[in-house]
């Protein structure tokens, strides 16, 4: 303390520490948060510009909807339509709103459901109104209140039936709605038939609007999303096959790509699968889909393509084990092993051209026999390998024998080949059984026979 009352600060020689004042702070507080702000804006605008350059078809559906809106809207701007519906137009905005779907087959689905609930809903409504009516004042809001509580006790344990609530989930809470809505206010309002009948109206304008634009402006199909799901993921299945045995299989450590981790895709389609096949039996025939198209053996495809994408994710995690074979054996059975791979992806391939062009083709059968004989060669391959396999002692367990110029390996060693053999002939079984659900989808499409060269054609060859 100095001798004149004044208090003073020693700070070492090179060194000046300034403390930011709080308004200060708070600007650079405020700066960071600015910027944070704009950097998420900027990347969400970056993704909506992926989103909407990889599928413009999103972008269309936007439109398409803010179209039927204004559509609709001209209810409530022209006088002559307004006063057809009264006030209830809102009801007509607000179907648009809720039943307008992405695909043509959601949209009627939606459309229909909630029309034919609005309809059923109100029919029984009105007719249990007049019911409660004749039993005088003092039953009327019993038996209102005893019909609400029936009747949507029973529509909500419906919803928990699996046939009800793959086709029918929308409609049974919209049944629950209008109904409750019916006789609810039924007991104040005296024009309940009018009110019954405006809703109504209301709904099948809403819907009609929402059907017609999706059909007519740049339709999206259910049925064309699942058929092209269902071919590319045969070549997604082929090709996985075919890099999970040549990375086993490979000489270097360059990379192939992710190719091969097509069957990931596969065994993730199977809610999609589901989705589209629902939707694609509402809608009518288009294209090359005919009326009662069998989308159900699609699923059935799936279900195929899935049992044989099973067997190729554990080829796919057996790649990377730890246990490997010897690489005499791998050069032994490499050539085999890529034959068979090879044929089982041919067959696959053959497939995804048939249901891409929806024609039965003629050489299926021919790369299933290929496919079968390399299964032949496989297995000789392997016995060839296991007569020549000793089991040898501890001191000598791992290592390599020469006898009479014949290297051998301990039987033990074999067993990682074993599981690879195992795999690929599995996986030979579940492309037979694809090639069966494909061939049944064919013949219930009615798809046409490949055009066959002629004997001009032959003979110009």
């Amino acid at each position: 303390m100095a001798s004149n009352g004044e208090w003073k600060v020693n700070v070492p020689e090179g060194t000046l520490v300034i403390e930011p004042t709080v308004s200060k702070r708070m600007y650079i507080q405020l700066q960071g948060k600015i910027l944070k702000s704009l950097k998420r804006i900027g990347n969400f605008w970056v993704k909506a510009k992926n989103i909407a350059t990889s599928d413009p078809r999103k972008v269309i559906h936007g439109v398409k909807v803010g179209m039927a809106l204004s559509l609709v809207s001209l209810f409530y701007y022209m006088r002559p339509l307004y006063d057809g519906v009264g006030g209830n137009a809102m009801w007509a905005v607000m179907t648009v709103v809720v039943a307008f779907e992405y695909s043509v087959g959601a949209t009627i689905a939606k459309s229909f459901n909630r029309a034919s609930a609005t309809i059923l809903a109100g029919s029984i409504g009105v007719g249990v109104h007049w019911i409660a009516n004749q039993c005088g004042e003092e039953l009327e809001p019993v038996i209102l209140q005893a019909s609400v509580t029936i009747l949507a006790a029973a529509a909500t344990f419906s919803r928990f039936i699996p046939s009800v609530k793959a086709r029918f989930d929308y409609g049974v809470m919209v049944f629950i709605l209008t109904f409750s809505f019916v006789s609810v206010s039924g007991y104040r309002v005296e024009k309940l038939l009018e009110l019954a009948r405006n809703r109504v109206s209301t709904i099948a304008i809403g819907t009609s609007i929402c059907i017609f634009t999706s059909m007519l402006f740049y339709p999206v199909w259910a049925g064309n999303e699942l058929h092209n799901l269902v071919y590319k993921n045969l070549e997604r299945l082929a090709d996985s096959l075919d890099g999970c045995v040549t990375e086993y299989f490979k000489d270097s450590n360059e990379d192939r790509g992710r190719k091969h981790e097509g069957y990931k895709f596969v065994l993730n389609s199977k809610a999609g699968e589901e989705v589209m096949a629902n939707m694609a039996r509402w809608e009518p025939p288009h294209g090359r889909f005919k009326f009662r198209h069998p989308w159900k053996q699609y699923l059935k495809v799936g279900a195929s393509m899935r049992s044989c994408a099973y067997c190729i994710e554990t080829l796919s995690g057996f790649i990377n084990s730890e246990v490997q074979a010897p690489e005499l054996l791998k050069k032994h059975m490499k050539e085999v092993c890529m034959t068979l791979s090879s044929s089982s992806s041919n067959v696959l391939k053959e497939l995804a051209t048939t249901t891409k062009t929806m024609t039965k083709s003629t050489k299926t059968h021919l790369f299933v026999q290929e496919m079968n004989f390399a299964v032949q060669s496989f297995k000789n391959a392997f016995k060839d390998l296991s007569k020549q396999a000793l089991i040898l002692t501890e001191h000598e367990a791992g290592e390599e024998k020469s006898t009479e110029g014949t290297k051998t390996v301990p039987i033990i060693a074999i067993f990682p080949i074993a599981t690879m053999a195992t795999l690929l002939i599995e996986i030979k079984e579940r492309v037979e059984s694809i090639v069966t659900e494909v061939e049944n989808m064919a013949a219930q499409a009615e798809f046409e026979i490949e055009n066959k060269p002629s004997k001009c054609d032959q003979d110009l060859k």
